[in-house]
Formats: structure tokens, C-alpha cells, sequence
């Protein structure tokens, strides 16, 4: 069986796409990591030297934990404001 050299590139260009969303998301969340206001000072360095060492899983980790959760608690702060 022999792939078209169209199937390849556009495999290629697949990965390469989804790299670079890896990376920018990467990207993202270290700037905003670096910019939060947490309670202590050593969870910001924890944080950042898990974005940093453990790549794009310690990325969704940080998001799933922390961005998700802050935004669930201001979003429950306006619900209750009302």
C-alpha cells in the first residue's frame, strides 16, 4: 500500500497545527500563572515549575485546577450577588 505524498503533508500539517496550539496554550497559561494572585507566595513558584517541567499535561493541569476553579467561584459570586 502506498500513501499519496497529499495524505503525508496533510498529516504533516495536522501535527505542526496542533503543536503550535500546544505550544500557545502553553504560552498562555505560564503568562497568566505568572500575572495570578494566589494566596501564597510558593504556590505561584510551584506552579510555574510544574507548567515548565511536566509540558502541555501540567498545562491542563494548571487549567483544570486553577483557571477553571477561579472561574467558577466568581461565577458563582455574581449568581449569588443578584
Amino acid at each position: 500500500m502506498v500513501l499519496s505524498p497529499l495524505f503525508l503533508l496533510g498529516g504533516f500539517f495536522l501535527i505542526f497545527a496542533l503543536s503550535m496550539l500546544c505550544l500557545v496554550f502553553w504560552i498562555w497559561m505560564l503568562i497568566d500563572c505568572v500575572q495570578r494572585n494566589f494566596k501564597k507566595e510558593n504556590e505561584k513558584i510551584v506552579w510555574i515549575l510544574i507548567i515548565i517541567f511536566a509540558g502541555i499535561i501540567g498545562t491542563f493541569i494548571y487549567y483544570f485546577v486553577v483557571k477553571k476553579e477561579i472561574k467558577n467561584s466568581t461565577r458563582s459570586y455574581h449568581h449569588d450577588k443578584k
